[in-house]
């Protein structure tokens, strides 16, 4: 392969220098299977300019549905790099172009004929990356290449290599239809408004390269790189529904010092109604993780945490705000770790006053065999993970549909959704006694912390206007299935990025 070609990112620099008085064009796309649109589209750009530059996707930002893309960024460079138009190939390490654009500066900046009438992208990126080439002194220009589309080409192909049990449920979405009329109800969602309840933690990642054991002691040892920072617990889940309504509300709890209190607000989107209770005695949840960068393996937890019920003060105080504000809400959703936020007075009071609350009552460490579900009386919805429900019905063997049944009569929900990690996600409909099954569509794990977040916060926004529970099911395991491909909770989906997985998925 000739690597002379592949330009990586912190060479920027030294290429634009030394493409200076050419005339630079830039594409940028997944190319997630070459074709011959994708070569005219090339060649007629390549005639704008002396120099073309393509840019591409980062695997983990590829959003077009389950397994993709099909070809990893090593071969996608690479089948590009083989194209004698193509000059200088380089991977996007961001979610946009748009960081790249400013930086080579091209004098062209061309898209696809499809992206001519900017109002028919749904993603609406077109409309940023046409400010960001207008701002270098660059133009947009729309190619007239014939169109193909490689989504299509991989679903009549079969080159997704799904499990039977896949495509078998992908064949059910698509017989549905009328995505059009989902489309409609994601839009409408923007309007609910919605309070999320529960305790914010603080995800802190220590990346390490792990040296060895202690010559001295017997103990792992590892050298620090650096740290990151990550919105986790009730905070991630607040941070992804805010990407489906515009109208949130959040009550968490952190530590009486105050500590993240500035870092949450900046991490939350500003349209978030944000209500601190500042817990006495305690600090604010910090749960590190020490990582093993070359091999993303966890090492060690450490902790930091009371788990104490809240103090009369607290409680007195978040039972005022519930009391004057719960009404007011179309939908309650409560992610409950057991760590002192909510107590037994305030899990009675939502049950009680509010109109449709769903409910993801975790199990951690901390409160195994302490924790459960029973101390609310109602609900919209449970969310729990396979461990959890066992754990909450003391039954680590039994048949999952017969637990699940069990479940439905232990608490007042009309949906029990349990998700099985490799296995999938079940939906019980517990008025029809009917069971809905999700295979997993996950192909790449990182870390699977904050998928239980990601499943709660979609599928309680996704369902809470769609008359089609399985659907509702299939796209909030998408939304989970993103979550996991990076650690921490960084990843959120926005309904525009939905709307799209479900366009390549229909393409036939």
């Amino acid at each position: 392969m000739p690597n002379s070609k592949l330009i990586n990112v912190n060479e920027l620099k030294k290429l634009t220098y030394k493409l200076k008085g050419k005339k630079i064009v830039l594409c940028h796309g997944v190319f997630d299977l070459l074709h011959i649109g994708h070569i005219k589209h090339f060649e007629e750009a390549k005639k704008y300019g002396d120099v073309l530059i393509v840019s591409v996707t980062s695997d983990k930002f590829v959003n077009k549905g389950p397994n993709r893309p099909v070809f990893n960024l090593g071969l996608r460079a690479e089948a590009l790099i083989a194209l004698e138009c193509v000059d200088y190939v380089i991977e996007n390490r961001m979610p946009n172009p748009i960081n790249l654009i400013k930086t080579i500066k091209p004098k062209f900046y061309a898209k696809g004929k499809d992206y001519k009438n900017i109002k028919d992208d749904i993603t609406g990126n077109i409309k940023n990356e046409i400010k960001a080439i207008k701002s270098v002194g660059g133009k947009f220009i729309s190619t007239k290449s014939e169109l193909e589309s490689s989504s299509k080409i991989i679903n009549e192909n079969n080159l997704l290599n799904f499990s039977s049990l896949q495509n078998k449920f992908l064949k059910k979405i698509k017989k549905k239809g009328n995505k059009e009329k989902f489309v409609l109800s994601l839009n409408k969602l923007k309007k609910v408004k919605v309070l999320v309840i529960g305790e914010t933690i603080i995800d802190k990642y220590t990346f390490c390269d792990t040296i060895g054991k202690s010559s001295k002691e017997p103990i792992l040892v590892l050298k620090q790189k650096f740290t990151k920072d990550y919105l986790g617990g009730a905070a991630a889940v607040c941070k992804q529904v805010s990407e489906f309504s515009e109208s949130v509300s959040f009550l968490t709890m952190i530590g009486q010092n105050k500590t993240y209190q500035d870092f949450i607000k900046k991490n939350l989107s500003k349209r978030v109604k944000i209500n601190f209770v500042f817990k006495k005695n305690s600090p604010t949840i910090v749960k590190k993780r020490y990582v093993d960068e070359s091999s993303n393996s966890k090492t060690l937890g450490v902790y930091d945490l009371d788990d104490k019920n809240l103090e009369t003060k607290n409680e007195t105080q978040v039972l005022r705000y519930l009391i004057k504000n719960l009404n007011k809400f179309d939908l309650v959703i409560i992610s409950d770790y057991g760590h002192g936020f909510i107590t037994d007075k305030i899990s009675k009071l939502i049950s009680l006053k509010s109109k449709k609350v769903v409910i993801n009552a975790q199990v951690n460490a901390n409160n195994q065999g302490q924790h459960t579900l029973e101390k609310y009386k109602k609900s919209l919805c449970v969310i729990i993970n396979e461990s959890e429900m066992r754990s909450e019905l003391r039954d680590k063997d039994g048949d999952i549909k017969f637990l699940i049944k069990k479940l439905s009569k232990k608490i007042n929900t009309s949906l029990i959704l349990t998700t099985m990690g490799r296995e999938g996600s079940i939906l019980f409909d517990c008025k029809k006694e009917k069971f809905y099954h999700c295979p997993a569509f996950a192909n790449s794990v990182v870390d699977k912390v904050g998928a239980g977040d990601a499943m709660l916060s979609s599928f309680s926004m996704i369902n809470f206007k769609n008359e089609d529970p399985e659907l509702s099911l299939f796209l909030s395991s998408l939304v989970a299935a993103n979550t996991v491909k990076e650690f921490g909770n960084d990843r959120v989906i926005k309904v525009k990025e939905l709307v799209k997985i479900l366009e390549h998925i229909y393409l036939k």
